[in-house]
């Protein structure tokens, strides 16, 4: 089993928490645009008030770690790698949960390229243990706005986790698979769920739009968030979103393969 020291030890060394790579410019845009409920930091989620923009920085603060002070503008962001080992104590809790009662669960990603084996893992012991994962509105057509323009994807799904490729690319990869942070790919698929004849998620596990768009309806959501992400902490301060793991969520897949052992041993899964 690998011990908290060994991860923390980890967490630094692959910069997943202390220093990361996300810039502060770039994350203090993102609450800015939050503050302005611009539906691109958003990610599907409805603020049940307003969050004035130095409200979201000591949000990050307290949830993450990084500087509340916004007279501090520039270099690389940093998350406290105690906060994220708590925040995966809390996200294995809410799996471990699930697999007591053996809920449906349903996981997606809009990290394809980075997260996708990490999200995988938990769907092959999930079901191992008698979860159902669910697969709803695999091959449907998604129209998302990105900065090219509208364009249209196709959800598709990878060893149970759900991803948007370019259209006509299929496979057990991630290849042509599409980093969004849209919530119209777990609105899509919680629609075409409740149209089917069977279970809806009672956990939804993801990323970006995925966490926020399904807390957003009232279903369970956990995931993993940058420090870019503040809709996922806002969401959980909110009561939308159960848990929330900040890290980076950008470093090489390999490199969260601890993650994975420690979730997995936390909610006593195999693997």
């Amino acid at each position: 089993m690998l011990r908290t020291g060994a991860l923390r030890a980890h967490l630094i060394a692959a910069r997943l928490a202390g220093t990361i790579a996300t810039p502060r410019e770039k994350s203090l845009g993102r609450y800015r645009l939050f503050a302005e409920r611009d539906p691109r930091a958003l990610l599907g989620l409805d603020p049940e008030r307003d969050w004035p923009v130095g409200e979201v920085l000591r949000l990050m603060g307290r949830k993450c770690g990084v500087s509340a002070d916004p007279a501090l503008r520039s270099g690389p962001d940093v998350i406290d790698p105690d906060r994220t080992i708590a925040g995966l104590d809390a996200f294995a809790d809410r799996i471990g949960a699930a697999v007591a009662r053996r809920a449906p669960v349903l996981i997606g990603t809009g990290h394809p390229h980075r997260l996708l084996d990490f999200y995988a893992a938990l769907a092959d012991a999930l079901s191992s243990v008698g979860c159902t994962v669910l697969t709803p509105a695999y091959g449907f057509r998604v129209d998302i706005a990105t900065r090219f323009g509208v364009r249209t994807y196709a959800l598709d799904y990878v060893r149970g986790v759900a991803l948007m490729r370019e259209p006509g690319v299929r496979g057990a990869s991630a290849e042509g698979g599409v980093h969004t942070h849209s919530p119209l790919p777990v609105r899509t698929a919680l629609a075409a769920a409740a149209d089917a004849v069977g279970p809806l998620p009672e956990l939804v596990i993801g990323d970006h739009g995925w966490v926020c768009g399904a807390g957003q309806l009232g279903f369970e959501a956990i995931g993993l968030a940058d420090t870019d992400d503040p809709a996922l902490f806002v969401g959980q301060a909110e009561g939308r979103v159960s848990a929330v793991v900040p890290l980076d969520d950008a470093v090489r897949s390999a490199l969260y393969r601890p993650l994975t052992r420690y979730v997995l041993n936390q909610a006593n899964l195999p693997h």
